[in-house]
């Protein structure tokens, strides 16, 4: 199984989306999406889950989640947007983490790519897309392809979307 997982569009679909996500089984998007039509674009392309963020006004509220915790092929993830790193944890996140912690943690907000596991919350993978808009000071526009196999989380592409 593959995920693509992006965050931060603010309102702005990469052209390259499309060709990047076309084979991915479920697209996750870690808020900041700034439009219906971004989601509406997104789910043309794949099923999509999306938490909602600090931009999003109440249309997209309505159609998304603060906090989106699910499972897929046997592992347990937790998305939302705002929530820090694991050395600058943001709202509470480390305690509420290490109470219940998933095997695979996502957030946006920060427009930094990172993705490491974290060995004091049992491992989990910790990922944040980086931003896939225009709008922040990134100066790099990614997303990520997860790649799942027998229940585990086996490799992630980071994709540089204006290459």
């Amino acid at each position: 199984m593959v995920i693509g997982i992006l965050s931060d569009t603010h309102g702005y679909f990469h052209p390259s989306l499309p060709t990047y996500l076309e084979n991915v089984d479920l697209i996750l998007h870690a808020g900041d999406i700034g439009t219906d039509q971004i989601l509406d674009q997104l789910e043309a392309i794949a099923p999509t889950r999306a938490v909602w963020g600090n931009i999003d006004g109440q249309s997209l509220r309505h159609r998304s989640v603060e906090h989106d915790r699910f499972s897929v092929e046997g592992l347990s993830f937790w998305m939302t947007h705002i929530a820090g790193h694991p050395k600058a944890w943001q709202r509470g996140m480390g305690k509420i983490l290490s109470e219940n912690t998933p095997d695979i943690f996502i957030c946006g907000h920060s427009h930094i790519l990172r993705v490491e596991r974290v060995p004091s919350l049992q491992k989990m993978l910790y990922i944040n897309p980086g931003a896939a808009g225009r709008q922040g000071f990134h100066k790099v526009k990614t997303c990520l392809r997860l790649h799942i196999e027998n229940g585990k989380a086996k490799e992630v592409e980071v994709i540089h979307l204006d290459e």
